[in-house]
């Protein structure tokens, strides 16, 4: 029993008792993953066949392995840019190993991927302000948008990536084949005004990828336009993992990058396909699941994938409910690679072109993107600055500088809250803290001569250099009072901020007074040592006992 236990963790969960749900929903994500993966593998320059071979390993070992029963994982637009940009780095500074360096990049990516599941990252992936993922993915879309110029244009893109291309724009315009740009045109025109009535019948990137190959044929000769060509029909062969240690530095990192969107993709993708179930998906194990995939993937050299919102909606909606139509939809795939390559030989690349724009235009965050600058001017300016740091600078230092600036305002505008919390007074009649009559008195009595500082909610360092200017501003006091009874939790920094005024205190011949119940913020100041000085019967669980003992003690002196 326990060991078909552990193999029921193992294993994504697949059942017999919806097979006929299960089945259409492969059938129809299949039919769906044949022209998107066809269009991503050409659109990334690692061939058609990438694409397949991506589509076929990430979508079959992330069903098997993933915690996610009704996802469906393959290439997908964001992490196409990605290995798109990767593979260029790669062969601009290796020609010969380039693309077999891009694959070991994969095969990284996915170990990332398998580390984050087994650490149970999962739950933290996708904590990333939205501005800066919303401005990340929308330029992504951009970026997408832009590399099909030249395709929809009859020709090949300059290498150089984005920049080149917009340089070279006149170049490519007046270069146009009309034929081409007729054909990509019509392509792009059914994705968009595809009746949504007949979507449930067959999906238009299938449509439009029937009709392009159909009227290229109809009209044109087989050599006047560009086409795929012949796709090796069979298994993919194995790819030696290559490494080169002057590449090793940029490897890590593009791969870190790779894999942590990656994650980001299935598990929002994860997230959808939860509401739409009903269902609860096990984020560390579908981790687990994406980089395995991934690995099997770069091992034969097909594209990265990771969990698809378009395939995993039309799987759900055609009553799929189990993992087993991630396998089917993989079977359909396999028989695709193994005995009809000849059939894709005639699409013409133009076609695969007006796929892919359109989604590089779905993956933009229009909606976002329309109302960003009502809600937030900051969040606009880490929007739009991420998107043109994607677009125009490096995808890496986009995502790296879109955090720095989204921490630091979110920083800002922490220690401005925290810093309202954050209350000292000697007066009897502030309005800053809520005193009791009682507590009044007792301060009236002090002769003001007893600081009281009250923290709430939430204190970790955004509030340290609020305490120490509160506390440098009563420091004539003879006696100080630290009220903690409303701290949620007290971070180090302001736990340290405090030890400091406790040790001038302590320091002048003052007595200090610790108000709190035993809690995580009396626990933080004994394990820092901060109140090691303080003497025990200081420490009490009431405000009015600590100004009681405050008095007594200050009039014992002066007597």
């Amino acid at each position: 029993m326990t060991q078909r236990s552990n193999i029921t963790r193992l294993f994504n969960t697949i059942h017999l008792r919806n097979v006929r749900g299960d089945v259409f929903g492969g059938v129809t994500a299949a039919v769906i993953a044949l022209p998107m993966a066809l269009a991503f593998g050409v659109a990334s320059g690692a061939g058609a066949e990438a694409g397949l071979y991506g589509a076929i390993l990430v979508g079959l070992f992330a069903a098997l392995f993933g915690g996610s029963p009704t996802l469906i994982s393959e290439p997908t637009g964001p992490m196409t840019v990605v290995f798109t940009a990767v593979i260029a780095t790669l062969i601009a500074s290796n020609p010969d190993q380039g693309m077999a360096m891009a694959f070991t990049v994969v095969i990284m990516a996915g170990m990332f991927q398998i580390l984050f599941g087994l650490m149970r990252l999962g739950k933290y992936v996708t904590l990333m302000p939205y501005t800066v993922v919303s401005g990340f993915m929308s330029g992504i879309g951009i970026i997408l948008i832009i590399l099909q110029i030249g395709p929809l244009l009859g020709q090949a893109n300059p290498s150089g990536g984005t920049l080149a291309i917009l340089q070279n724009l006149s170049e490519l315009v007046a270069g146009t084949r009309m034929e081409e740009l007729a054909l990509g045109l019509l392509t792009i025109a059914i994705l968009f005004f595809f009746p949504s009535r007949f979507k449930k019948y067959s999906p238009p990137q299938l449509v439009a990828l029937v009709i392009g190959t159909v009227l290229s044929l109809i009209f044109l000769d087989m050599d006047a336009i560009r086409r795929i060509g012949e796709i090796p029909s069979g298994l993919p062969d194995f790819q030696m993992p290559v490494f080169s240690a002057e590449q090793w530095q940029t490897m890590m990192i593009n791969a870190l990058v790779l894999g942590l969107l990656g994650c980001i993709d299935a598990l929002l993708t994860s997230v959808i396909a939860d509401s739409l179930t009903g269902g609860h998906h096990n984020s560390d194990k579908e981790l687990v699941g994406q980089g395995v995939g991934n690995i099997a993937s770069g091992l034969f050299g097909g594209l990265p994938g990771a969990g698809a919102t378009m395939g995993t909606v039309v799987n759900i909606q055609a009553g799929a409910q189990t993992a087993l139509s991630g396998l089917v939809r993989a079977g359909i795939l396999i028989i695709v690679v193994l005995w009809a390559t000849g059939l894709t030989a005639t699409i013409p690349l133009v076609v695969l072109a007006g796929i892919a724009f359109k989604v590089g235009f779905d993956i933009v965050d229009w909606s976002f993107l329309r109302r960003v600058h009502m809600a937030s001017l900051k969040g606009a300016f880490i929007t739009y600055g991420v998107i043109g740091l994607t677009v125009f600078v490096d995808l890496i230092v986009a995502v790296g500088i879109g955090l720095f600036v989204a921490n630091v305002f979110t920083i800002s505008r922490l220690s401005e809250i925290q810093a309202d919390n954050v209350q000292a007074t000697c007066d009897p009649e502030t309005d800053d803290i809520d005193l009791s009559e009682r507590e009044k008195q007792l301060l009236r009595e002090s002769g003001h001569n007893v600081m009281l500082l009250t923290l709430d909610g939430l204190m970790n360092f955004a509030a340290s250099k609020e305490i120490t200017k509160k506390l440098a501003s009563y420091s004539d006091c003879k006696a100080m009072i630290i009220d903690l009874n409303r701290v949620i939790h007290l971070g180090v920094s302001s736990a340290l901020a405090l030890q400091s005024a406790i040790d001038d205190m302590l320091a002048s011949g003052h007595n200090i007074y610790v108000v709190g119940h035993e809690g995580q913020p009396l626990e933080r100041l004994r394990d820092l040592g901060v109140i090691k000085s303080v003497k025990p019967e200081h420490i009490v669980a009431d405000r009015e006992q600590a100004l009681k003992l405050a008095i007594a003690e200050l009039d014992n002196r002066l007597s």
